[in-house]
């Protein structure tokens, strides 16, 4: 009687989730990016060190040249042409240089767009896709009621440690986003061991950052935080790191635009993203990141400014859904009497930047095509407030306009 009592109990009231630690060994942080490398090289045992790299921080700063000569003969190679957003036929141009240089450890410097190439190259290879079709077996794709169906993805045979130098938090995970320029669709793909063995966060490094980048994507990492509070499946693990997060993040990223040479603030920022990035695989997100997803792969916009001007309007949508968790949002922004959307509309416009889809170029020519393709996402499908169509989609689309 007791135990059918309690098991009835239980099923009614108690949570039940899984978080799945990544398969990270480490994380280095306010040390110099060269010193950590080849510190990290030699206890991994590694000696045939490839970089990618963006290319501004190889062609246009020392940065890239100092790690190499720090490497020494250790570095069998440098590739530096990642594109934004990671279209199909870049991806396959790093998964050729990495057959042809055989390396035994990627170093990762740079953004979003350099970590996700490495991510899905090194899917690529373990599954053994050589052309732009292979990817439609790799990719997470949806069932007709929503559901992900997610590929069972070998090992690849290396992997990689990385320098970010960014506030994206693409770093902390082993998913990336890689887009169909044919569908003009942003996949998703994620595989354990495709994201960093060992990851350093060097403040300095990032000093060469742009500061619209640097600012845009810290943004992104408030999304991070924001959308995994917001989630219908939540976890405690999850809210007390991403609640924290925000604080530190509203705090830094408005000190490192007084400031740009405050390295105490940039490394701040760095560690707001680690807590706000614990979400990331693990917490249903919601539609600023799904249709993000899509402004980059229709409209070619920054992947921290898809945030910028889509989370204050998608959290006015949801606010009827979720009100309690945006105002803890609020208070952790340091703005308990203000709803969630006006505090971080609020902090976007004391970053200086842009706030809707005009200011990035989106027109409204755009919204079937962004709709349609954020139809096929899964952050879309998971939104607190059900998106059933692309009626509901350009909704949300005009208040961000």
């Amino acid at each position: 009687m007791y135990a059918t009592y309690r098991n009835n109990f239980v099923r009614k009231i108690m949570q039940s989730g899984v978080y799945e630690f990544s398969n990270m060994d480490r994380i280095i942080f306010g040390r110099a990016a060269k010193e950590a490398i080849t510190e990290t090289a030699a206890k991994l045992g590694k000696s045939r060190l490839m970089i990618v790299a963006s290319k501004t921080l190889n062609r246009q700063t020392s940065t890239i040249s100092e790690i190499k000569i720090a490497l020494g003969e250790q570095c069998v190679g440098v590739f530096d042409e990642c594109v934004e957003h990671a279209p199909r036929a870049s991806v396959l141009a790093l998964v050729a240089r990495i057959k042809k240089l055989e390396p035994d450890l990627i170093v990762t410097i740079g953004g979003g767009s350099p970590m996700d190439t490495v991510k899905v190259s090194l899917t690529c290879i373990a599954e053994n896709v050589t052309d732009l079709s292979g990817f439609d077996r790799i990719r997470i794709s949806l069932a007709p009621d929503g559901k992900r169906i997610v590929p069972d993805v070998k090992d690849p045979p290396l992997r990689q440690i990385i320098v970010p130098t960014t506030l994206s938090g693409a770093e902390f995970s082993s998913v990336a986003g890689a887009t169909d320029p044919v569908r003009k669709v942003k996949d998703i793909y994620s595989a354990k061991m495709v994201g960093g063995q060992v990851l350093i966060l060097d403040p300095a490094i990032t000093i060469h950052t742009s500061e619209k980048l640097w600012l845009s994507t810290g943004i992104r990492a408030i999304d991070h935080a924001v959308e995994s509070i917001c989630s219908h499946r939540p976890q405690p693990f999850v809210d007390a790191n991403c609640l924290h997060a925000l604080g530190m993040l509203s705090r830094s990223l408005r000190a490192v635009k007084k400031n740009p040479e405050d390295l105490d603030a940039r490394l701040e920022c760095q560690l707001g993203v680690w807590l706000a990035s614990t979400g990331i695989g693990q917490i249903d997100w919601g539609a600023s990141h799904g249709i993000g997803h899509q402004l980059g792969a229709v409209a070619g916009v920054l992947h921290g400014h898809c945030s910028c001007v889509m989370l204050p309007s998608v959290l006015r949508y949801n606010k009827g859904i979720n009100s309690e968790r945006q105002t803890m949002i609020a208070r952790a922004m340091g703005q308990p009497s203000k709803s969630a959307a006006d505090a971080v509309a609020e902090l976007i416009a004391d970053l200086e930047q842009p706030g809707n889809l005009r200011a990035v170029g989106v027109t409204r020519d755009h919204f079937n095509a962004i709709a349609t393709g954020a139809m096929q996402n899964f952050h879309v499908r998971a939104n607190p407030r059900p998106i059933s169509s692309t009626k509901d989609i350009i909704e949300i689309l005009e208040m961000a306009y």
